[in-house]
């Protein structure tokens, strides 16, 4: 669709960037709410992320998402920020407001809970143990997002194990922190089990974790989306598990995004699953 000179702007700041799917879902609602908009992939160095977002908030854009590697960085750019940011450390969004001031805000976290309780069901996990894998921002946002949906207890395994100390101490109460070679350890009566690192994204290692000591009936979560059916998932559902790929997180997470940036809240659909699989496809 045509934009217009009064057209309200947005995108998505990262490096790279360009295998991101948000200029693909945003364009789909902003079709779907006849709005005229446009969102735009920006490419940006970590030493050019202050100047750049300057530039955009003076440029009149609504605001911007941010992903790796810049999320710290907008957190600390931010003049005011959202709880579930100060949660994390992290934003990975930003509102440029009329008087000047830029709002830093957490989703991922939200986006997390909203895509495991769309695919399992409210209260499933409910009274149930989770082990997280990875110690950075994405594994934040994970411990943050299952302190909301009633589980029993947290475990987070990571290679670094003091980084994973000091991501526990963030959380109250303060989740079990295994090393890598304690793994097996932490799968044992584990419900859910959730990869937050880049281990198995497109160009990246597989997941080196051998699954034996989960138990059948736990749900295996990965939150890399490309390529959408991860090694770590193909083997946890070739051994009985149930699974959740990334995509939901990634729709549900830009929900509020969308919402800030144009004014309409917009509605995640097995429609919008669907060009975003065919888009994963075809990339």
């Amino acid at each position: 669709m045509s934009i217009s000179g009064k057209a309200k702007l947005a995108g998505v700041v990262g490096w790279p960037v360009a295998h991101s799917l948000s200029p693909r879902l945003h364009a789909h609602w902003l079709a779907a709410h006849a709005i005229d908009g446009a969102y735009i992939p920006l490419p940006v160095e970590r030493e050019d992320f202050a100047r750049v977002v300057s530039a955009l908030q003076r440029a009149g854009f609504a605001g911007v998402n941010v992903t790796v590697p810049h999320k710290e960085a907008a957190f600390a750019l931010a003049h005011d920020l959202d709880d579930a940011a100060r949660a994390t450390g992290a934003a990975n969004i930003l509102l440029f407001h009329a008087n000047g001031r830029i709002e830093g805000r957490n989703s991922d976290a939200a986006g997390l809970a909203a895509s495991l309780n769309e695919a399992l069901g409210k209260n499933t996990l409910a009274g149930k143990d989770a082990t997280i894998l990875g110690a950075g921002g994405a594994a934040r946002a994970a411990v943050l997002a299952l302190s909301t949906l009633g589980l029993r207890s947290i475990r987070i395994v990571n290679r670094d194990r003091a980084k994973a100390a000091t991501l526990a101490g963030m959380f109250k109460p303060t989740p079990a922190v295994f090393g890598w070679s304690e793994a097996a350890k932490a799968l044992e009566g584990t419900g859910l089990l959730i990869n937050a690192t880049s281990a198995g994204m497109t160009g990246q290692p597989s997941l080196d974790l051998a699954l034996d000591a989960l138990p059948l009936n736990a749900v295996v979560c990965d939150i890399v989306y490309n390529p959408l059916e991860t090694d770590l998932l193909r083997r946890a559902q070739a051994g009985g598990h149930r699974v959740v790929d990334g995509l939901g997180m990634l729709m549900h997470q830009a929900v509020p995004a969308f919402e800030a940036f144009y004014g309409e809240r917009p509605k995640v659909t097995p429609g919008l699953r669907a060009e975003l699989k065919k888009a994963l496809r075809h990339g």
